[in-house]
């Protein structure tokens, strides 16, 4: 007979059971005994899923890590940061350089010169350039050949929109009848070539320069519209950088085709295809063509000055035979969608990746595990690890029991177990400060976020200085802009919002908030009221998210707070603009160029931009960093755009954190000394902190290994 304590007791007991199941574990030792494989995989967590595996779609950190291991970029940098060869064995980088002969300009100690009598001057300046300034005998001595373009006549097609949008859009043709035209291939690139050329050929000689009169449109339109096409169409001088690359003959892609300059080629223009809705078009928009010169060359030209160039070809090249127009289409059909409109973003590549890196996909479960197995025929040698697993953990306390129990390879520490686990003689620890911030972010395109007075009350209200010291427990420091602060690109004289409650409330009061008799902001008779969200599985974000709410509650504003699973966190919410403010997270490089996040031409659904920040001054700013390759200079204007979005505060900056990272003291470095005997190291970080540097070469040993040094 069931008795009613039993009954009672019996779902205590289930729960009791189900607990002690999902928290145990087996031991490292239960793991390899009989089963000395698990020496030979790889596993570490996440606490979020990835979202897509194609390197010129996705934008997360969780598919970013997954995809350096499945494809590989022409290049990446070194353990002390030099660029260094990966698909790409080499590189010839030079400049290409244009401008009209301006015959209207006379020539110092010249008079009027026509196209080959330009081309005798600057051969003749380069033979006596001993004589002249150091700056100019430095430009002409990079340069290596000049070479007249004679004149051409050559017509485009502009359409023309009626102001109102009510009329059928004109086409206008322009009849262009362009003049001699010089062209100059320098060794380096010389971004201050044509002004130490205005030092011989005189100061006005590029300014004076009329493209008008070369140009007719047909039908006739206005003088300032016409003139603003032969600006286009007749630039008067031109940088163009070129880069040519030559790769490997001996990289293959997972499936077995070798890699050649058309995938380079093509996976650019997946990038600029704006059917794929690619974050990374910024990175390549300066580019005006990619040439494949043989199946091993490739040469890149550019449209203008851009300093960041090399650094973009470190992303994953993609199969060309896998995802071209007629592969997609043929999916289409297999899979009864229209063939037309059919996309890489609808492709099962999208989590089926084929890439030409050290692993090669096996297996995705979504929110429990994505697989990969070794690419033994990987140009630079297989990995030692046979698998990598990233299992999807979204709760940190399991993540780090299974960790103790070595059923996982790796652990994030979080920060109030720094002092403890870093003194652990059974782990190796790595530590230093983030490459990137944490950051409340406001949707400026609503109000009242769209009025700076109140996103600066909102910083002033947070008292950050507290989440670093009872959330972080020390492990991080302010910031206030958006530059790595190991960099010299961050200013760090520009000063962090002061906590000031009293201070926000009269930022608010300015701004035309004022208390109501319930104590909430209110103003035309509406609450000052919003939403912050965060993704799910990160606690010190929901710590910072309950933070904010009871800070700005202090000063009479009602904030709701959601918690949100990472993929619909990042595809319905961030991707789709459909936010009012949240809490989230940048990882940056390096590099100094901002323009996928800061610019304004940036800020349409799926990219990066989504906080819909607007300023003309930081646009140009922007640009500059970009075309900008003297360091001294591109320093000075970063500086200049950091003070201006931090008087903008288009988000409340936090912190930069200190990470600590884990891994089983068994982890070493496996490699062969010249001898051919087995030798194994120590893993040590890069300049950049960066542990996994070597990871291709890490193993799991079944005994505590003995270094000589210890």
């Amino acid at each position: 007979m069931v008795t009613k304590r039993f009954l009672i007791l019996m779902p205590m007991l289930v729960m009791v059971f189900l607990f002690q199941s999902y928290l145990w574990v087996p031991t490292y030792e239960e793991q390899t005994t009989g089963n000395p494989d698990r020496l030979y995989q790889y596993i570490t967590p996440s606490l979020g899923d990835a979202t897509s595996l194609n390197p010129i779609i996705s934008s997360n950190s969780t598919s970013s890590q997954i995809e350096s291991l499945v494809f590989e970029g022409l290049l990446d940098r070194d353990e002390e940061l030099r660029f260094r060869g990966r698909v790409a064995r080499s590189w010839d980088i030079f400049e290409e350089a244009y401008f009209y002969v301006n015959s209207g300009a006379p020539v110092p100690a010249a008079g009027f010169v026509d196209g080959p009598g330009i081309v005798q001057f600057i051969e003749t300046a380069k033979k006596k350039a001993d004589s002249l300034p150091p700056e100019v005998r430095e430009t002409l001595r990079r340069i290596q050949k000049i070479v007249l373009i004679p004149p051409e006549e050559r017509s485009v097609v502009k359409a023309l929109k009626s102001p109102s949008g009510n009329q059928p859009v004109r086409k206008i043709r322009v009849h262009i009848q362009a003049p001699a035209r010089i062209k100059m291939t320098l060794a380096e690139i010389n971004q201050d070539l044509f002004t130490n050329l205005s030092r011989l050929l005189g100061e006005d000689y590029f300014t004076s320069f009329d493209p008008v009169p070369f140009v007719r449109a047909d039908p006739s339109v206005d003088r300032q519209l016409l003139a603003r096409w032969a600006g286009e169409l007749l630039p008067v001088t031109e940088h163009n950088p070129v880069i040519v690359f030559h790769l490997r003959p001996d990289v293959r892609f997972h499936d077995g085709r070798i890699l050649t300059a058309e995938d380079v080629r093509f996976t650019y223009q997946a990038v600029m295809d704006p059917a794929n809705l690619s974050p990374r078009v910024s990175d390549y928009e300066p580019v005006k063509t990619v040439e494949v010169v043989d199946p091993l060359t490739l040469r890149i030209v550019y449209k203008r000055l851009y300093s960041p160039a090399l650094a973009t070809w470190g992303m994953g090249i993609l199969p060309k035979h896998l995802l071209n127009r007629e592969a997609l289409r043929k999916e289409a059909r297999m899979l009864g969608r229209d063939p037309d409109t059919f996309t890489m973003r609808q492709s099962r590549f999208d989590r089926h990746p084929v890439g030409c890196g050290p692993f090669q996909f096996d297996r995705w479960e979504s929110d429990q595990f994505i697989l990969l197995k070794r690419f033994n025929g990987y140009w630079e040698g297989p990995p030692n690890y046979h698998r990598y697993v990233m299992r999807i953990i979204p709760d940190l306390l399991t993540q780090e029991m299974e960790f103790y129990s070595g059923t996982l390879d790796s652990y994030q520490v979080q920060p109030h177990q720094v002092k403890r686990l870093e003194k652990d003689p059974r782990f190796q620890c790595f530590s230093g400060t983030s490459f990137g911030y944490t950051y409340i972010g406001y949707n400026l395109r609503r109000a009242p976020f769209d009025d700076v007075r109140v996103r600066r009350a909102l910083g002033m209200a947070i008292n950050v200085d507290h989440i670093i010291s009872y959330v972080l427990y020390h492990q991080g420091e302010r910031i206030t802009g958006p530059f790595a602060v190991q960099t010299d690109y961050y200013d760090h004289r520009i000063p962090p919002l002061p906590y000031d409650p009293e201070g926000a409330v009269e930022l608010l009061n300015q701004a035309g908030w004022k208390r109501n008799e319930d104590g909430w902001m209110e103003k035309d008779g509406k609450r000052l009221e919003f939403t912050l969200i965060t993704n799910s599985g990160n606690d010190i974000r929901k710590a910072i998210l309950a933070i904010a709410q009871d800070a700005w509650k202090q000063i009479g504003i009602d904030v709701r707070t959601d918690v949100l699973e990472w993929s619909v966190f990042i595809q319905e919410r961030v991707n789709k603009l459909d936010f009012d403010a949240l809490v989230l997270g940048w990882v940056m490089g390096i590099e100094p160029d901002l323009y996928q996040i800061w610019h304004s031409s940036q800020t349409h659904p799926h990219q990066l931009n989504f906080v819909g920040f607007q300023n003309l001054k930081a646009d140009e700013l922007i640009i500059k960093i970009r075309q900008e390759y003297d360091h001294a200079k591109q320093v000075a204007y970063c500086h200049e755009l950091h003070r201006l979005i931090a008087q903008e505060q288009p988000c409340t900056f936090l912190y930069v954190g200190k990470w600590t990272a884990v891994l089983d003291r068994r982890i070493v470095i496996k490699d062969l000394e010249q001898n051919g005997l087995m030798l194994y190291k120590k893993i040590t970080p890069t300049k950049t902190g960066d542990y996994t540097f070597h990871f291709n070469k890490w193993i799991k040993l079944a005994e505590m290994p003995q270094f000589s040094e210890e």
